[in-house]
């Protein structure tokens, strides 16, 4: 007889380009459960080991014979050949280009749900041919296909980050996860004004500019993130003005508890932890994947176009085998869930201030540009510059 008060079978995982677990993590949250993971670089690999310590870990998707019956495979591959500060070599790129190997494994695999995310940049990056390879992939393989791209920020956490999400299914309409959510950007008058995120390695032609928030995490450098944020703090002490976060912040700012990637410290230098960070999926976007994945919804009603070839990728699209749709009228917000405003998750206090040299280099290229900004910004610069100059002689 049947257990008619028995909970129902949790979805199950199996996590390729596991990286830190920032997927695995969030499907956790939603009630999913991880039968594989897999990842090759062992600072991460000492971190899934610490996190998931009874979860097999297989250490290369090259070498991965075959999936086990999962319901969802994740596959955050790299972003290094498709983003802006990496090599933008393009998806057919030696890190960017192990995504064949996913599509590889579902030619035997049968999963309910796939799971990509990925950089805006291959929405327009070489005309969209990343997106393209993706869509064209998983069209022959038999699956309809749906993706958005959606800000990080609604999920509470104070980091400007787009990503491309997207879905694939054999059995199920992607669109009822990824299209049934929509709630609109956080209003301006409720984002604070004390705090304002920016990218000191630019200046020349952008500032990565952040009201009440950080811009990107970014990681693909061997050494660390290759652009780390900072923070002006409006009406901070000079000295304490221009400030950069640490590597515990940033991992509150990627949806992760503080110390996360601390079991990375026994395989390499501190600064990977920054690279560690920067590459994950938020936590909060995977847990509304996931939710949706449990129990899609109706799709928002929006208007739609048929996709014409060549055209650039939207925000938001959908197709299978025989026809493509763009979607219009949607957000990158899905949901609004409680926002963390910056700095109640930086401690301005403790936080190191920005170097005289990263100061004096942005400060110098941020006069030279055409840029607007906000002429106390400009001074709150200059006046941290010479703090710093006269402290360091």
């Amino acid at each position: 007889m049947p257990d008619f008060d028995a909970a129902p079978r949790p979805l199950t995982v199996a996590g390729l380009f596991a990286g830190i677990g920032g997927v695995e993590l969030g499907l956790q949250r939603a009630g999913l459960r991880t039968l594989l993971l897999c990842e090759w670089w062992e600072p991460a690999q000492a971190v899934l080991r610490h996190h998931f310590s009874d979860v097999p870990l297989h250490d290369d998707v090259q070498t991965l014979e075959s999936l086990p019956e999962v319901d969802v495979v994740t596959a955050g591959f790299p972003c290094t050949d498709l983003s802006q500060a990496g090599r933008t070599a393009g998806i057919h790129g030696a890190a960017s280009g192990m995504v064949k190997h996913l599509f590889e494994l579902l030619e035997d695999a049968s999963p309910r749900w796939v799971v990509i995310e990925n950089v805006r940049n291959m929405l327009v990056l070489d005309r969209g041919k990343a997106m393209e390879y993706l869509v064209w992939e998983f069209e022959r393989l038999g699956y309809r296909w749906a993706y958005r791209l959606v800000d990080s920020r609604f999920t509470g956490v104070p980091q400007r980050r787009q990503r491309v999400i997207l879905v694939a299914s054999q059995t199920d309409d992607p669109r009822g996860v990824l299209f049934a959510d929509d709630e609109g950007e956080l209003p301006d008058h409720q984002y604070r004004e004390n705090a304002y995120g920016f990218y000191w390695t630019e200046g020349n032609t952008g500032l990565g500019w952040a009201k009440d928030a950080l811009p990107t995490l970014k990681g693909g450098s061997a050494l660390g993130i290759p652009s780390p944020p900072a923070l002006w703090i409006r009406g901070a002490a000079t000295g304490r003005a221009i400030v950069t976060p640490a590597i515990t912040d940033a991992e509150v700012l990627q949806g992760f508890p503080r110390g996360w990637t601390e079991p990375a410290l026994l395989h390499g230098r501190a600064g990977n932890r920054w690279k560690l960070v920067g590459n994950a999926v938020t936590v909060g976007v995977a847990e509304w994947v996931g939710r949706r994945l449990i129990q899609p919804g109706q799709p928002v009603e929006t208007g739609q176009l048929i996709l014409s070839e060549g055209m650039r990728w939207p925000t938001a699209a959908w197709g299978d085998a025989e026809q493509r749709w763009e979607v219009t009228d949607l957000s990158l917000w899905p949901e609004r869930q409680e926002y963390q405003h910056l700095l109640d998750v930086v401690d301005a206090d403790s936080v190191p201030p920005l170097s005289l040299r990263a100061t004096t280099g942005f400060y110098n290229r941020l006069m030279k540009s055409r840029l607007r900004y906000e002429g106390d910004f400009a001074l709150a610069l200059k006046s941290h510059a010479e703090h710093m100059l006269e402290h360091a002689a």
